[in-house]
Protein backbone atom coordinates (compact mmCIF):
# COMPACT_ATOMS: atom_id res chain seq x y z
CA UNK A 1 0.00 0.00 0.00
CA UNK A 2 0.80 3.24 -0.53
CA UNK A 3 1.57 5.86 2.44
CA UNK A 4 0.15 9.26 2.28
CA UNK A 5 2.12 12.06 2.57
CA UNK A 6 0.57 14.22 5.68
CA UNK A 7 2.81 17.47 4.60
CA UNK A 8 0.84 16.97 0.98
CA UNK A 9 -2.33 17.50 2.82
CA UNK A 10 -1.66 20.62 5.09
CA UNK A 11 -2.46 24.18 3.79
CA UNK A 12 -0.65 26.21 1.55
CA UNK A 13 1.69 28.80 3.10
CA UNK A 14 0.21 32.09 3.41
CA UNK A 15 1.29 34.44 0.79
CA UNK A 16 3.62 37.58 2.28
CA UNK A 17 1.50 40.86 2.80
CA UNK A 18 2.61 43.38 0.83
CA UNK A 19 4.77 45.95 2.21
CA UNK A 20 2.87 49.68 2.49
CA UNK A 21 4.31 51.99 0.64
CA UNK A 22 3.62 55.70 0.92
CA UNK A 23 0.70 56.96 -1.37
CA UNK A 24 1.90 59.18 -4.62
CA UNK A 25 -0.09 59.82 -7.63
CA UNK A 26 2.40 60.83 -10.51
CA UNK A 27 1.02 63.25 -13.81
CA UNK A 28 4.06 62.20 -16.20
CA UNK A 29 5.89 64.47 -18.53
CA UNK A 30 3.72 63.20 -21.96
CA UNK A 31 0.77 64.65 -19.91
CA UNK A 32 -1.43 67.46 -20.05
CA UNK A 33 -4.27 68.29 -17.69
CA UNK A 34 -6.65 71.39 -17.51
CA UNK A 35 -9.11 71.86 -14.99
CA UNK A 36 -9.01 71.00 -10.72
CA UNK A 37 -7.52 68.82 -9.20
CA UNK A 38 -8.18 67.49 -5.88
CA UNK A 39 -6.44 64.84 -3.65
CA UNK A 40 -5.91 63.09 -0.93
CA UNK A 41 -2.52 61.90 -1.52
CA UNK A 42 1.40 62.93 -2.52
CA UNK A 43 1.22 64.50 -6.26
CA UNK A 44 4.15 64.63 -8.54
CA UNK A 45 3.42 66.72 -11.37
CA UNK A 46 6.54 66.01 -14.37
CA UNK A 47 3.49 67.14 -17.14
CA UNK A 48 1.92 70.21 -17.78
CA UNK A 49 -1.27 71.68 -14.90
CA UNK A 50 -3.54 74.78 -15.58
CA UNK A 51 -5.66 75.10 -13.05
CA UNK A 52 -6.01 74.54 -9.90
CA UNK A 53 -4.31 71.88 -6.86
CA UNK A 54 -5.85 70.88 -3.59
CA UNK A 55 -3.91 68.05 -1.35
CA UNK A 56 -4.42 69.80 1.21
CA UNK A 57 -2.96 67.57 4.13
CA UNK A 58 -0.45 66.09 1.62
CA UNK A 59 2.98 67.33 -0.45
CA UNK A 60 3.08 68.96 -3.95
CA UNK A 61 6.09 68.28 -6.43
CA UNK A 62 6.54 69.94 -9.59
CA UNK A 63 9.13 68.36 -10.98
CA UNK A 64 12.10 69.25 -13.45
CA UNK A 65 10.16 68.49 -16.37
CA UNK A 66 7.27 69.92 -14.88
CA UNK A 67 5.11 73.10 -16.43
CA UNK A 68 2.76 74.33 -13.84
CA UNK A 69 0.26 77.15 -14.26
CA UNK A 70 -2.03 77.11 -11.23
CA UNK A 71 -3.23 78.08 -7.54
CA UNK A 72 -2.22 75.76 -5.25
CA UNK A 73 -3.10 74.33 -1.57
CA UNK A 74 -1.10 72.01 -0.16
CA UNK A 75 0.67 71.11 3.07
CA UNK A 76 4.15 71.30 1.45
CA UNK A 77 5.77 72.08 -1.76
CA UNK A 78 8.65 71.14 -3.12
CA UNK A 79 9.05 72.94 -6.76
CA UNK A 80 11.84 71.94 -9.07
CA UNK A 81 10.58 73.00 -12.66
CA UNK A 82 8.19 75.71 -13.93
CA UNK A 83 5.77 76.93 -12.14
CA UNK A 84 3.60 80.01 -12.30
CA UNK A 85 0.75 81.14 -9.88
CA UNK A 86 0.21 80.96 -5.82
CA UNK A 87 1.07 78.45 -3.36
CA UNK A 88 -0.79 78.13 0.09
CA UNK A 89 0.99 75.73 2.45
CA UNK A 90 0.40 75.09 5.70
CA UNK A 91 4.00 73.98 5.81
CA UNK A 92 7.35 74.34 4.07
CA UNK A 93 7.91 75.47 0.25
CA UNK A 94 11.17 74.54 -1.15
CA UNK A 95 12.22 76.33 -4.47
CA UNK A 96 15.01 73.75 -5.65
CA UNK A 97 18.39 75.01 -7.97
CA UNK A 98 15.99 73.67 -10.86
CA UNK A 99 13.18 76.05 -10.39
CA UNK A 100 11.55 78.75 -11.59
CA UNK A 101 9.04 80.40 -10.22
CA UNK A 102 6.65 83.37 -10.31
CA UNK A 103 4.05 84.13 -8.04
CA UNK A 104 2.50 84.42 -4.51
CA UNK A 105 3.32 82.24 -1.18
CA UNK A 106 2.23 81.71 1.86
CA UNK A 107 3.61 79.15 4.12
CA UNK A 108 5.20 78.65 7.44
CA UNK A 109 8.61 78.45 5.83
CA UNK A 110 10.30 78.93 2.54
CA UNK A 111 13.81 77.50 1.64
CA UNK A 112 15.09 78.52 -1.55
CA UNK A 113 18.22 77.23 -3.31
CA UNK A 114 21.03 79.31 -5.11
CA UNK A 115 20.52 79.11 -8.95
CA UNK A 116 17.22 79.12 -8.74
CA UNK A 117 15.04 81.92 -10.36
CA UNK A 118 12.19 83.21 -8.17
CA UNK A 119 10.05 86.44 -8.90
CA UNK A 120 7.46 86.30 -5.67
CA UNK A 121 5.60 88.08 -3.09
CA UNK A 122 6.10 86.04 0.28
CA UNK A 123 3.98 85.99 3.48
CA UNK A 124 5.32 83.51 6.28
CA UNK A 125 3.15 82.44 8.87
CA UNK A 126 4.31 82.65 12.24
CA UNK A 127 2.92 80.74 15.39
CA UNK A 128 0.16 82.78 17.54
CA UNK A 129 2.00 85.00 20.22
CA UNK A 130 -0.37 84.26 22.94
CA UNK A 131 0.66 80.81 24.86
CA UNK A 132 -0.35 78.69 27.52
CA UNK A 133 1.76 78.29 30.27
CA UNK A 134 1.48 74.84 32.74
CA UNK A 135 -0.93 75.95 34.86
CA UNK A 136 -3.18 76.45 32.12
CA UNK A 137 -3.11 79.90 31.60
CA UNK A 138 -2.39 82.36 29.16
CA UNK A 139 0.52 83.54 28.79
CA UNK A 140 0.85 86.70 27.22
CA UNK A 141 4.46 88.13 25.26
CA UNK A 142 5.16 91.82 25.89
CA UNK A 143 7.71 93.77 23.91
CA UNK A 144 10.01 95.97 25.15
CA UNK A 145 12.69 97.97 23.47
CA UNK A 146 16.33 96.38 24.30
CA UNK A 147 17.43 100.03 24.56
CA UNK A 148 15.61 101.09 27.66
CA UNK A 149 15.75 97.51 29.11
CA UNK A 150 19.49 97.82 29.72
CA UNK A 151 19.30 101.84 30.53
CA UNK A 152 16.90 100.73 33.46
CA UNK A 153 19.78 97.96 34.33
CA UNK A 154 22.49 100.04 34.48
CA UNK A 155 21.30 102.80 36.31
CA UNK A 156 23.45 104.34 38.79
CA UNK A 157 20.64 105.22 41.19
CA UNK A 158 20.22 102.22 42.45
CA UNK A 159 23.44 101.63 44.78
CA UNK A 160 24.63 98.10 43.50
CA UNK A 161 21.00 96.65 44.38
Amino acid sequence: MLKKNRKATAEPPAPPKPVPVDQKTIIGDQISIEGAIRGKEDLLIEGSVKGSIEVKAHRLTVGVKGQVEAEILAANVTVSGKLAGNINATGKVEITKEADFSGEIKARSISVEDGAYLKAVIEMDREPLNRVSPSGKPVEKTFSEPIKESLILADKGSKGN
